[in-house]
């Protein structure tokens, strides 16, 4: 490895049987919703299908890639309003690449001005390692990482099962919900140390405000993550026109601040990018972090929705 930034990184990984890595934070959450709360499935009324994908501090050697898929659509068994939905996630960080597939169901049911959806997901998840140690051979003050118990040598996987679960309410101006991922904090049982997936505590809100001209919203929104030892705050504000274009700007306290553009192009398709500028010292060495979201929703034709509206804004 060329910079030593890369150990930084994996020693918050393999800290003997501590926590594993946090879940991947996305900037255009807000589109997004389903990657964190299983909650939102079927909610809003159509189906969905998204794929987000966020490159990380881009020019630092080993920096996380993220790759999201997701499809929902609402349907009806029993007279019972519910979701289906699949994920799929994919994420390289360092020597890790973690992938995971969820198949999620919601139950949804009337609240109100709006509608509220109990989710639940359940799946596995794979956490792979593929170490490649470069100890300099001038320096004695380096030792191989076969010297230390816990520091991986060769390639190792390993499968465990995991499960989420939220509460998510949609009504006809705002939005707010509550998840925890990986409930179950599933044990990696790795050669030389176990670890574990930690638990993510979610929570997020979004108001949208009519501005004097009507073909203006504005819409802030609040997201916080906290895995029981630290919490994490991002706040955002989106202006949209006419409903089909948006730009806003979002801070990640502590880390960066983020530009966000986006269009509805027609039928429902969606497209989205941001721009991560880093705060903290690690923009010496990267020029930021895209990220790109492109997401198709269409009305399966269930019926006559139980509010009185339909859209595929805040996916």
């Amino acid at each position: 490895m060329k910079k030593a930034g890369i150990v930084v990184i994996l020693l918050a990984f393999f800290a003997g049987s501590l926590s594993a890595q946090q879940d991947p934070v996305l900037s255009m959450y807000m589109f997004n919703n389903m990657s964190f709360n299983p909650g939102i499935c079927g909610v809003q009324g159509i189906a969905n299908v998204t794929a987000h994908t966020r490159q990380q501090w881009v020019g630092f050697e080993g920096a996380p890639t993220t790759m999201i898929f997701n499809a929902s659509t609402p349907f009806s068994l029993f007279g019972i309003s519910s979701g289906a939905g699949l994920q799929i996630v994919s994420d390289e960080f360092g020597f890790n690449n973690d992938f995971s597939v969820n198949l999620t169901y919601s139950y949804i049911m009337p609240l109100g001005n709006g509608l509220m959806g109990i989710g639940l997901n359940g799946g596995i998840i794979n956490k792979a390692i593929s170490p490649e140690w470069n100890i300099p051979e001038s320096s004695s003050s380096h030792t191989s990482p076969s010297g230390d118990p816990l520091i991986p040598e060769s390639d190792e996987s390993y499968i465990a099962p995991d499960a989420s679960i939220g509460i998510y309410y949609k009504g006809v101006n705002y939005y707010a919900g509550i998840s925890v991922s990986h409930f179950l904090q599933p044990k990696i049982k790795y050669t030389k140390a176990d670890t574990y997936v930690s638990r993510e505590y979610y929570l997020t809100a979004g108001y949208t405000f009519q501005l004097p001209n009507p073909s203006f919203e504005l819409t802030p929104s609040l997201f916080v993550i906290n895995d029981g030892s630290a919490t994490q705050y991002i706040i955002s504000s989106m202006v949209r026109y006419n409903k089909k274009a948006w730009g806003g700007v979002s801070y990640r306290e502590g880390d960066s601040f983020s530009g966000i553009i986006g269009f509805e192009l027609y039928g429902g398709l969606l497209v989205g990018y941001s721009y991560d500028f880093p705060l903290s010292e690690i923009r010496k060495g990267t020029s930021g972090s895209h990220e790109f979201i492109v997401s198709y929703s269409f009305d399966i034709g269930l019926g006559k929705s139980v509010t009185k509206y339909k859209s595929i804004r805040f996916l």
